[in-house]
């Protein structure tokens, strides 16, 4: 679990096949969960100046995958006893949008954000999202776009700073909107359900 606050902006040194190669700051350990561009991936290979991590053609197929170079935000999965911040993240992305303005009102910036219009019922008003890492809340949401207000800091310490329109990135939406949703499909699909068929259901989130 993570909790959408960036730790740091590491360096991607190579991508070759399935193994992503990272120079950080960060002294990861072999087998250490780490969202990258908010992504959940598995450490494999532990270097002096970073680490490798291992991405399955699943992973590949639903990131923004041409993002994986130069910089990339990293957070390493929350440890028992940390500081709970941000929201609730699994680092399990889920879709990808496309910038389609970024505008500056001065002591903040208002970003619009396209996805599919599948994905807009888990994206609430004032709900949280995560944009490639990002722990954010969603301010207002139309039929197939949806805007954030980002604040100088963030703007200034994250890739935000270099997101243009055009710019695509990969979308974690709320955990539990999807959770609500599933539920709720799974009742209307069968009249009632059984206390095992709830906790398979418990098992895909």
């Amino acid at each position: 679990m993570f909790t959408g606050l960036i730790r740091e902006i590491a360096t991607v040194k190579s991508f070759v096949g399935s193994t992503l190669s990272i120079k950080a700051k960060l002294k990861a350990e072999l087998g250490d969960s780490i969202a990258i561009n908010g992504a959940c991936l598995t450490v494999i290979d532990v270097q002096p100046d970073g680490f490798s991590v291992e991405l399955s053609p699943e992973s590949q197929k639903h990131l923004v995958i041409e993002n994986y170079k130069n910089e990339v935000h990293i957070e390493p999965a929350m440890m028992m006893g940390d500081r709970f911040e941000g929201h609730v993240v699994q680092g399990h992305v889920d879709a990808i949008g496309t910038i389609e303005d970024i505008k500056n009102l001065g002591n903040s910036f208002d970003v619009f954000i396209k996805v599919d219009k599948k994905s807009i019922p888990f994206i609430v008003p004032k709900g949280s999202i995560t944009i490639d890492g990002v722990s954010l809340t969603v301010n207002d949401v139309k039929a197939d776009t949806f805007r954030l207000t980002i604040i100088p800091h963030t703007m200034k310490e994250t890739l935000f700073k270099n997101y243009k329109k055009g710019y695509k990135v990969n979308i974690e939406t709320d955990m539990f909107a999807r959770y609500v949703s599933h539920i709720i499909k799974h009742q209307t699909q069968n009249a009632s359900l059984s206390w095992d068929e709830v906790d398979a259901i418990n098992t895909t989130f």
